[in-house]
């Protein structure tokens, strides 16, 4: 997915005040357009788009950066590119380093990343088969022997944010321990951009979790009492940064469309969990986890007033069109808790995955040197 944005410049650490910000409905299927500006300084500029981009997992997604340099016939093959990934903690993760056709992709972004490369300039980088690990901020650095420039680009995943706490019960979790939670159950711990996000859209969660920063918040969309003060206003209710190790919490996870589906397997009688398991699997499929009945619900519209088995042991159902009979006036997954897994029936949620594999992966890099170069990338 390649999309578009009015032109911006953006040098060093820098946006223009004039810059807007456009819906994200706004922003999908269409190609971000940079024009690049003349500059006297003999600096290289770079320029990046407003905004963000918006993708989902499993698809595919160009990063727009371009860049003007003097003098112009300066050659290529001396033009060093680099994109890092910038965490919400300022931490920095090395993706990806080109030395004119040398290229070098580092960790997970191996065999599914490649330069662009639309013409004189482009630095922009295209990414393969996204996964949730992707979202965030991206920083696009261009360097010319000693002069250099860097821009930055947003990265979104369409999803939905799920609050979740263990089996164990509430307040169970530290950081750590949340992260594992969340990758159980095929998410990762939503950052405050996604809980916000998810408050806008009316999430209202009365008790607090862990995000991917290490802040601990909760959204809250109908003030009352037992959640801060009745009279205070809505909002997500900031804890701040917390003791990753010591302090326990709930955790707020996200996560992104399927690579599949999820449905409530039609049965004559209801089952336990073991048998809910060994059912799905009959089905040729798999008990579906807890992060892809929210994507189903959210994503997929499933809406199905059925108590089914989940993988963590918890029993839920998801209803898109709220009704007097399932549960409430409110669209949601409505959770029933954790029975015991022996003696109690109830239906399933199965998973199943698309049996066909997209292609969507990147050229293979290369490490051909340059002609008449020695240069390390």
């Amino acid at each position: 997915m390649i999309l578009c944005l009015e032109t911006i410049t953006c040098t060093l650490l820098f946006l223009s005040p004039f810059v807007t910000t456009y819906p994200a409905e706004l922003e999908k299927g269409r190609r971000r357009v940079v024009h690049v500006m003349e500059d006297d300084t003999g600096a290289v500029i770079v320029q990046t788009a407003p905004g963000k981009v918006v993708t989902h997992r499993g698809g595919s997604i160009t990063l727009p950066c371009r860049y003007h340099h003097e003098p112009e016939d300066i050659d290529p093959n001396r033009i060093r590119i680099k994109w890092t990934k910038v965490s919400d903690a300022f931490q920095f993760e090395d993706v990806f380093v080109a030395l004119g056709r040398q290229q070098k992709a580092f960790g997970s972004y191996r065999g599914r990343v490649s330069l662009e490369r639309a013409g004189p300039g482009d630095a922009s980088f295209i990414i393969h088969n996204i996964t949730l690990q992707d979202y965030g901020r991206y920083e696009c650095e261009v360097t010319n022997d000693m002069e250099d420039d860097t821009g930055f680009v947003n990265l979104d995943l369409e999803g939905v944010v799920f609050p979740y706490y263990p089996p164990s019960g509430r307040y169970k979790l530290n950081y750590h321990q949340a992260e594992e939670v969340c990758r159980q159950q095929d998410a990762i711990l939503a950052s405050h951009a996604q809980l916000h996000k998810a408050w806008l859209e009316g999430l209202d969660w009365c008790n607090a979790g862990w995000l991917e920063d290490g802040s601990v918040q909760y959204p809250i969309s109908h003030p009352r009492d037992q959640c801060g003060h009745k009279d205070s206003p809505p909002g997500v209710r900031n804890y701040g940064y917390r003791h990753k190790d010591d302090e326990r919490y709930d955790a707020f996870c996200f996560t992104s469309n399927l690579n599949g589906r999820v449905y409530f397997l039609k049965r004559f009688k209801k089952v336990n969990y073991l048998e809910a398991v060994k059912a799905c699997q009959r089905d040729d499929a798999v008990i579906a986890k807890v992060g892809q009945l929210y994507a189903a619900w959210k994503i997929q519209l499933l809406d199905r007033c059925e108590a089914g088995w989940v993988g963590d042991g918890s029993i839920r159902y998801p209803i898109v069109n709220p009704r007097a009979r399932c549960g409430g006036p409110e669209p949601g997954v409505r959770n029933l808790g954790f029975p015991d897994k022996k003696f109690s029936l109830y239906g399933v949620y199965c998973f199943r995955r698309n049996s066909y594999v997209q292609s969507t992966q990147a050229p293979k890099e290369t490490t051909t040197k340059p002609a008449n170069s020695t240069r390390s990338i």
